[in-house]
C-alpha cells in the first residue's frame, strides 16, 4: 500500500507527534508498504528518509505556539495528493486538515484520522460554558469526515463513543523498548550533582505550553520540599512557558534544572532512567509517549488523573487530580525501589512498536479490503498482522513514484 500521511502542528522541537510519525512510517516501511509523509516546513523540500518519502511543504508558523506550524494552501496540497494517488490516507490533526476526509471521499482513497488529542479535554481548558457541546459539534464532523477515526486509548475513544461514531477503532502507540531501557549512573550526577545521593530526582519530560500544564510539576517540588523530603526537578522540553516557569522556580527558589529539549534520544533515555520518579501533569494527554518511556527506563511516572495516562501506566505508578501531584509521588517513592522499577519496566514492554504498528496497518488493510476495521488495543494488537488483500487496487499503481515537491 502506497500510505500516504499529512500531520501538522509539527515544530522541529516536537516531541510525542514526530516520534508516532517516524516509528509508524519506519515501520510500514520494513513491512514492505510506501509510507509518504506531508508536512509543513521553513522550506519546501522532499527526501527519502528511514521513515519513507518526506515532503516538506513552506507553511507559516502559528502564533505564540512556540514554532509550530500548518499546511495552509490546499490547492496545493490537493494537487499533490492527486499526483501521488495514495492507497490510504492517514491525517494527523483533525482540525485545519480536515478537509482532506472530503477529498479523499471524492477520489475513493480509504481515510483515517489519528486522534492525538480530546477536544472534550481542550475545550475544557477555556473558560466557555458550552465547551462539550461544542465538542460534540467538532467530532461529529471529524467522524462523518473519514471513514475511520484511529483512537490510541480507550478515553481518547470516550468521547465519539459519546456522540454515538460507529467508525472508532483503537490501537496503541508504542515505545523503542532498545533506546529506552536501564542506563549508567552518569545523567543522575550531571543534573543531581555529586551531593545529591540522598535527594529525589524528579524528571518532567515535555512541551512548556499551556495544554501540558508544566507548573503542576513545579507545584509538587514545592509540596514536596515543603514536607521536609529533599527533592530537585529536571524539566526536559522547551516552549512558550519557559521563561515564566524559569522565573518562577527562581523566586521560589526552587532546585530546578531546565533542560530544554533534548534532541539526542540516548541521552534522553539515560535522564529518564536516571529518575526516581517522572511527572506527567498534562489533563489533555490522549496516550503519552513520553510517560511510557519513562516506564521503558525503569522509572514509575506520577500522571494526571484527569488524563488517558492511568490507563497507559496502570499500577506501574499514581495518578492524582488537581494541580499538585505531591501525594502521587511520596506513595510512589514508598515502594521498594527495585519492584517498582520492575514494575515500569514491565509496563512499558506490553507496548512495543512492532504490535503498534501492525494495529495500524491491520486498520488500513480493512479498509483497503472494504471491511470494518475493528477495536485493537494493546493485548490483542497481533490478530491484526496478517496479510490482507488490496483488492487489486495497489496493482493498478505498480511504477508511479509522484510528482516531487
Amino acid at each position: 500500500m502506497r500510505i500516504v500521511r499529512l500531520a501538522n502542528f509539527v515544530a522541529a522541537h516536537s516531541g510525542g507527534l514526530r516520534t508516532s510519525l517516524r516509528e509508524l512510517g519506519e515501520g510500514y516501511l520494513a513491512a514492505g508498504h510506501e509510507p509518504v509523509l506531508i508536512i509543513p516546513g521553513e522550506l519546501d523540500s522532499d527526501q527519502e528518509t528511514a521513515q519513507g518519502r518526506v515532503i516538506t511543504l513552506q507553511g507559516p508558523r502559528v502564533p505564540f505556539m512556540g514554532g509550530y506550524r500548518v499546511l495552509l494552501r490546499r490547492r496545493q496540497v490537493a494537487a499533490l495528493l492527486s499526483d501521488l494517488r495514495p492507497d490510504t490516507l492517514e491525517v494527523s490533526d483533525r482540525t485545519t486538515l480536515r478537509w482532506t476526509g472530503q477529498w479523499a471521499r471524492a477520489h475513493g482513497v480509504p481515510a483515517v484520522m489519528v486522534s492525538h488529542e480530546s477536544l472534550t479535554a481542550l475545550l475544557r481548558l477555556i473558560p466557555l460554558a458550552p465547551a462539550r457541546a461544542a465538542a460534540d459539534a467538532l467530532n461529529r464532523r471529524t467522524a462523518r469526515a473519514y471513514q475511520q477515526v484511529i483512537c490510541t486509548t480507550a478515553w481518547a475513544a470516550a468521547e465519539f463513543e459519546r456522540i454515538g461514531a460507529d467508525n472508532v477503532a483503537r490501537a496503541p502507540l508504542g515505545v523503542d523498548l532498545d533506546t529506552f531501557t536501564a542506563p549508567g549512573s552518569t545523567a543522575r550526577t550531571s543534573f543531581a550533582g555529586h551531593n545529591g545521593a540522598g535527594q529525589a530526582l524528579l524528571v518532567h519530560c515535555g512541551r512548556l505550553s499551556p495544554e501540558k500544564k508544566p507548573l503542576r510539576s513545579l507545584n509538587t517540588l514545592a509540596t514536596l520540599r515543603a514536607r521536609g523530603l529533599p527533592a530537585r526537578l529536571v524539566m526536559a522540553g522547551d516552549g512558550p512557558l519557559r521563561q515564566r516557569l524559569e522565573r518562577y522556580a527562581a523566586s521560589a527558589a526552587l532546585p530546578v534544572t531546565f533542560a530544554g529539549f533534548l534532541p539526542d534520544r540516548a541521552g534522553l533515555a539515560a535522564l529518564l532512567a536516571s529518575a526516581d520518579v517522572a511527572i506527567a501533569p498534562g489533563p489533555v494527554e490522549t496516550f503519552g509517549l513520553a510517560a511510557l518511556e519513562a516506564l521503558a527506563c525503569g522509572t514509575p511516572v506520577v500522571v494526571s488523573a484527569e488524563s488517558a495516562l492511568p490507563e497507559v501506566v496502570g499500577d506501574a505508578g499514581a495518578n492524582v487530580a488537581g494541580e499538585d501531584l505531591a501525594a502521587g509521588v511520596i506513595s510512589v517513592l514508598a515502594r521498594p525501589e527495585q519492584r517498582r522499577r520492575a514494575a515500569a519496566r514491565a509496563r512499558a514492554e506490553r507496548y512495543g512498536w512492532p504490535a503498534a504498528v501492525q494495529a495500524f496497518l491491520g486498520i488500513h488493510r480493512a479498509l483497503v479490503a472494504g471491511e470494518d476495521a475493528g477495536y485493537v488495543n494493546g493485548e490483542d494488537a497481533a490478530y491484526v498482522s496478517s496479510d490482507a488483500g488490496t483488492d487489486g487496487r495497489r496493482s493498478a499503481r505498480d511504477g508511479f513514484t509522484g510528482r516531487r515537491a
